[in-house]
């Protein structure tokens, strides 16, 4: 097969898209580290817990929702743990399952975070589109999330975030 290679207008949104979503991902990491004691990646699990009923999943369904491998998300977690912010427990049906559970008190730090974190998100990545341009993201988002998903057919982590409307 021949290769088919980008041509100027290509390369140029292949790179703007790739500096970009690094860049933003860097000052989001920046800000909850700078302000909240924590990388981006515990931010995530953690809200991640924090939006399911209980506050508590299995290891295996977190990795899945966050697009971790599970030796990458233990490791997190094992921090998290020594935090007091998330505890691990054993099925008790099943000694082969842990669920991750948020604590009370990792709640409490991921409250006082989330409003710091939103206004970073809105003003990088939201404020400076208009209404329009952050609906066509959206859907340009949605479209290349559900070719990426390695779950073809799933809904979304949050069901909420591409919706109906896209």
């Amino acid at each position: 097969m021949e290769t088919r290679w980008l041509d100027g207008d290509e390369q140029r949104t292949w790179r703007a898209f790739l500096w970009t979503t690094r860049l933003l991902t860097d000052a989001l990491d920046r800000q909850l580290q700078r302000e909240a004691g924590m990388p981006y990646t515990y931010y995530m699990i953690m809200a991640t817990l924090a939006e399911v009923p209980g506050r508590r999943m299995t290891m295996t369904d977190l990795a899945t929702l966050v697009y971790s491998s599970l030796s990458r998300l233990s490791h997190a977690v094992a921090r998290l743990e020594e935090r007091g912010w998330v505890r691990r427990s054993p099925n008790p049906d099943n000694r082969r399952v842990t669920f991750a559970e948020l604590t009370v008190e990792g709640l409490a730090v991921l409250e006082r975070a989330a409003p710091a974190h939103v206004a970073e998100v809105r003003r990088h990545l939201l404020d400076p589109l208009t209404g329009e341009q952050v609906a066509q993201l959206r859907e340009i988002m949605s479209l290349l999330w559900e070719r990426l998903d390695p779950t073809p057919g799933r809904p979304g982590p949050y069901p909420e975030i591409f919706g109906p409307d896209v």
